[in-house]
């Protein structure tokens, strides 16, 4: 439910399970998710809305594998551009100018040896309210307008004093959990006294929107990105880009403080001249909408998690926008950060738990805001575009699914590597890597193993013996167990890939986390005393019971 109103008859200390600052991308991904798992949570954000500028755009599978579970995959897929069309990203002089360096002709990648699902092509302002609705479907409130202004950590939970801005009015929420998705200007991290590092700011920029009629350079293309390295341009280098209306569109360009330069000596008349040098036409009739200023930085926490208050989002990671991976961080942060929250409120899981987001998305924040530094470096510093190498030369499937989090709420193998990332071309879900895509059968439609996901830890094995010993784990420890069983009449295995897919053999089975990663896997036969003690040690759970 979406409350723009300031009429909000509350109670001295409202109570909440989960209090989320923020309504971006992590944070009302963080609300869906937690909802979708029976926790309600309260959001509040600054703003009289979601976004309306333009900023992040683009969903890798596995971000739409998450929306999929939500059930919002199709609505993210109608809102963004049709990726059977031409869509490039260039490094260029210029919109019409020769590139120097094509990254990408176009996003129809054939993923489906690899995924159920492929890209999406949203922007943050498309997704954010279907994010909303959907989480607002689920029980949480998101009220706009109402900021954040102090609170308390104790030992079994979070104070919180939130002002309406629209009326001054005051209240206090009590909540079990704080999570600080409050963005790059994240007041959150400091109050808890969670420290940063990384290379720091990196660049300042004047974006600019604007209205222009592109339809011969546009002509055949859905989208495009052209990366700018241009003596001509302000600072060297810029970006254009289009948005979700047509005709309009955006182009960025660098200052330089250190220089003496600000963003208010920037005129009217000098942000078009720097369209039109961008666009490449020098007699460009331009209407200018809109200018901001912005920063480019790498700022990372030091923790993700202090006590009852947990980071997601640019709260916890800024990263420059190079490669586009800031927004599918933060609704990754969200998925992960919805289940493990929710168990541990209703439960099902020790408190401990939570450190393995910390653990996790922390390690794999780093890794990503290195790759988006290194293509800032490529795309965007004059003569980078003859530069290769680093993060930024990793094969794209990778970074797409190789990622692991064998440090995490995972039973390692004895002979693990205890690599970040894996090549997917010879990836066998073991413990810590993505749960591997085979296709199977039920009621003799097609079924991703993936779809199997995302509600529950999900047990998968060829044995009905694992129905059984689930029960008694299940039971024992009051955790929830989905039994999947493979090569049976209900889930039928036309290749016969599963077992060796998943390396468990006839007898053996894959304990599968709610976000789609391998827990704990065996070539055993059914062992509910093996099984016990796999769940318990991922969970966080006492030995006793």
């Amino acid at each position: 439910m979406i409350d723009s109103s300031t009429d909000r008859s509350q109670p001295l200390v409202e109570q909440v399970p989960v209090l989320v600052v923020g309504a971006g991308l992590a944070g009302l991904s963080t609300a869906m998710f937690l909802g979708m798992h029976g926790i309600t949570s309260l959001v509040v954000e600054r703003h009289a809305t979601t976004a309306t500028h333009p900023k992040a755009r683009g969903q890798m599978p596995t971000v739409m594998e998450a929306f999929r579970v939500a059930g919002i995959d199709d609505a993210v897929r109608r809102a963004g551009y049709d990726t059977s069309l031409p869509m490039e990203i260039v490094i260029g002089p210029s919109l019409l100018g020769t590139p120097y360096k094509t990254l990408v002709e176009s996003f129809d990648f054939d993923l489906t040896s690899i995924s159920p699902t492929g890209m999406g092509m949203a922007s943050q302002e498309a997704v954010e309210p279907i994010l909303a609705d959907r989480a607002g479907a689920w029980g949480a409130r998101v009220q706009f307008r109402t900021e954040l202004d102090g609170f308390t950590v104790d030992d079994e939970g979070v104070t919180a004093e939130l002002i309406d801005l629209q009326t001054g009015g005051r209240r206090t929420v009590r909540a079990d959990y704080l999570v600080g998705a409050d963005g790059w200007r994240t007041t959150t991290r400091g109050a808890v006294g969670i420290g940063a590092h990384g290379h720091g700011a990196l660049s300042h920029w004047v974006n600019t929107i604007f209205r222009a009629d592109l339809g011969a350079p546009m002509e055949g293309r859905e989208f495009a990105l052209v990366y700018l390295q241009n003596p001509e341009l302000q600072g060297g280098t810029g970006v254009f880009g289009g948005t979700d209306e047509p005709g309009r569109y955006v182009l960025s360009f660098a200052f330089d403080p250190e220089q003496g330069e600000q963003f208010s000596d920037f005129t009217e008349a000098d942000c078009i001249e720097q369209i039109r040098i961008g666009i490449g036409d020098l007699d460009l009739e331009v209407e200018l909408l809109d200018r901001a200023e912005t920063e480019f930085a790498h700022r990372l926490a030091d923790s993700y998690v202090a006590g009852r208050v947990v980071l997601a989002g640019d709260a916890a990671h800024v990263m420059p926008p190079t490669g586009g991976q800031g927004g599918n961080t933060a609704v990754l942060d969200g998925f992960d950060l919805g289940w493990k929250l929710a168990m541990i409120i209703k439960g099902e899981a020790g408190p401990g738990l939570l450190a393995s987001y910390d653990v996790e998305r922390r390690a794999f924040g780093e890794w990503i805001a290195e790759y988006q530094y290194q293509n800032l470096l490529q795309r965007m510093t004059p003569g980078g575009a003859e530069k290769d190498g680093g993060e930024a030369g990793r094969d794209p499937l990778d970074l797409m699914f190789g990622s692991r989090v064998v440090d995490g709420a995972v039973c390692p193998e004895p002979d693990d590597d205890h690599e970040l990332v894996e090549h997917v071309v010879t990836a066998d879900s073991r413990p810590g890597s993505r749960a591997q895509h085979v296709w199977l059968q039920r009621d003799g439609e097609q079924i991703s193993t993936r779809d199997l996901f995302g509600r529950s830890f999900v047990i998968l094995a060829a044995d009905p013996a694992w129905r059984q010993a689930a029960g008694q784990v299940s039971d024992q420890l009051g955790v929830p167990l989905d039994v999947q069983v493979v090569g049976g009449d209900d889930l039928v295995d036309p290749a016969a890939q599963f077992a060796a897919r998943y390396g468990v053999g006839e007898d053996g089975a894959s304990l599968v986390r709610p976000d789609g990663f391998v827990a704990w896997r065996t070539e055993g036969a059914a062992d509910p005393a093996a099984l016990a003690d796999a769940v318990r040690r991922v969970l966080s759970l006492s030995t006793v019971g």
